[in-house]
């Protein structure tokens, strides 16, 4: 039977990723399949923790979730009542292939990996625009830190070289358009978030916060120093007297404590609330959309507040903006600040060496960045 002849009508499962940045990163995909397909049921298989992201989203009927702990069987078994008809596999590992398999969609489309291809009805190749991001060695490193300027410049990368891509290309497997649209998500409302009882009165949110997001969970060598942030947001306040929120999860309390304990004493006790290890997902979502503007690093956060309509400021130095920078490439509401070290984006957890990427951009260049965008409105 042709993988088209049913699929207009059909009950297709969509395997979700399992990080908050790329879920987010995947909702072009998702919004040209409910394009191409307004009348199919659209559900979406996806991690527990990402559950809030998918509030009300115009692009899937329904949200399947599963635990860390849940074994492949015990997921396929709770799909098969489905009877789904298709399923598009966004990750690329063994196990999400496995799981539908397991659970008897008979048409299975996937990127060609290892160890998998056989568990898809359609592996899908390499798209010709993919650039791999590669981790450069310790001594990759200190060999570019060692030659003499002017340091070669990183080759260009082609205009669809950006992640969000390479979900448009699966999504147009089934036939949905490869064309990007901006991520889109939607948050609760303020007033049913239940955020009232963390933020400060009224009168002091009325005109809005400046977020900061001091923490990123894939490691250290994402995070621009704390001492920066803190810099940032002392000046930013002798200037505009703007109201500050302190964002992040559980893991990011000694960060945001940090923070904290670094600014003069009556800014941060009058005008800094911390959310950090105080919100779900959802809470998270709502309080960026109260943001003007939110600095922060290249974590998921930064790309739920750009698909929310937040601007971002971004140091971005291990990463690449090319590869994963928030919202549509090129969205202008955005300033993500480029280092110029020989050896970035390395693309590595923790830096080896004297984290020059992150340090060589400083505080004054994210202070003018947040003042444009609070000029332009």
């Amino acid at each position: 039977m042709n993988l088209q002849s049913d699929i207009a009508t059909g009950r297709i499962l969509v395997r979700g990723v399992n990080w908050l940045g790329d879920a987010v990163m995947t909702t072009p995909a998702l919004l040209r399949l409910r394009e191409a397909f307004p009348a199919a049921q659209i559900s979406l298989l996806a991690p527990a923790k990402l559950a809030d992201l998918w509030w009300r989203h115009p692009a899937v009927d329904d949200v399947i979730t599963f635990t860390p702990g849940e074994s492949v069987l015990a997921v396929s078994r709770r799909l098969r009542p489905g009877r789904f008809t298709h399923a598009l596999v966004l990750p690329n590992s063994p196990r999400s292939a496995l799981e539908v398999f397991l659970a008897g969609i008979p048409r299975r489309i996937g990127y060609a990996r290892p160890w998998r291809n056989w568990l898809l009805t359609q592996p899908v190749a390499t798209r010709p625009g993919a650039v791999k991001m590669h981790k450069r060695s310790a001594a990759e490193i200190r060999r570019l830190l060692a030659a003499p300027p002017p340091f070669p410049l990183p080759p260009a990368l082609p205009p669809d070289a950006h992640q969000i891509h390479e979900y448009l290309h699966l999504a147009a497997a089934l036939g949905a358009n490869p064309q990007p649209l901006p991520p889109r998500l939607h948050a609760v409302p303020f007033a049913d978030s239940g955020l009232a009882r963390l933020l400060p009165p009224g009168d002091r949110r009325a005109g809005g916060f400046i977020g900061l997001n001091p923490g990123a969970e894939y490691g250290p060598a994402k995070r621009w120093p704390v001492e920066y942030f803190a810099a940032a947001a002392n000046e930013l306040y002798q200037r505009c007297a703007c109201e500050f929120l302190i964002l992040g999860g559980p893991g990011d309390l000694p960060l945001a404590e940090q923070l904290r304990s670094l600014l003069p004493v009556p800014f941060a006790r009058g005008h800094v609330t911390s959310l950090a290890g105080k919100t779900r997902l959802g809470e998270l979502m709502t309080s960026l959309q109260l943001c003007r503007v939110l600095i922060t690093n290249d974590t998921g956060p930064m790309h739920v507040a750009a698909a929310l309509g937040t601007p971002v400021v971004t140091p971005f130095g291990s990463t690449s903006p090319e590869l994963t920078g928030p919202g549509l490439p090129g969205d202008p509401r955005h300033r993500l600040l480029k280092s110029d070290a020989p050896c970035a984006p390395c693309f590595l957890r923790e830096c080896p060496v004297d984290f020059r990427c992150l340090r060589g951009l400083g505080p004054e260049r994210v202070v003018y960045a947040v003042l444009q965008l609070l000029k332009s409105g």
